[in-house]
C-alpha cells in the first residue's frame, strides 16, 4: 500500500472533511476504534454465557434447546463481525497515525 493512503486507496480525512461523509464521520477521535474493541469484548462475553446457558438446557425441552442453538450461532456470528471490524478500526488508526507523522 503506497504512503499516505488508507484502505480502499483514498487518502484519510482532516479536520473539517472528517464531517463530509458518512462513513469518515464514524472515525471521530477514533472513538470507533474503541468502541468496536469493547463492543466485540462485549459481545464474545454474551456469547460465552449463551453458549453457558444453552449447555445447560441440552436435557430440558428441545423447542428451548433448539431455540438457544440459534441464538448462539447468531452471537457467535455478530461477535465475529465486530472483531472483525475492531481489527479493520485498528488498522486504520494505525495508518491514521504513520500518514501525521510522515506529514
Amino acid at each position: 500500500m503506497a504512503a499516505g493512503t488508507a484502505s480502499g486507496g483514498r487518502s484519510l480525512p482532516r479536520g473539517s472533511a472528517v464531517f463530509t461523509t458518512f462513513p469518515d464521520l464514524l472515525f471521530i477521535f477514533e472513538f470507533d476504534t474503541a468502541y468496536h474493541c469493547l463492543a466485540a469484548l462485549f459481545y464474545f462475553s454474551a456469547s460465552a454465557l449463551e453458549t453457558l446457558v444453552t449447555i445447560g438446557l441440552q436435557d430440558d425441552i428441545y423447542r428451548h434447546y433448539s431455540e438457544n442453538i440459534s441464538a448462539v450461532v447468531f452471537s457467535i456470528i455478530a461477535t465475529l463481525l465486530y472483531m472483525v471490524h475492531a481489527v479493520f478500526s485498528l488498522i486504520r488508526c494505525k495508518a491514521s497515525y504513520r500518514n501525521r507523522e510522515h506529514s
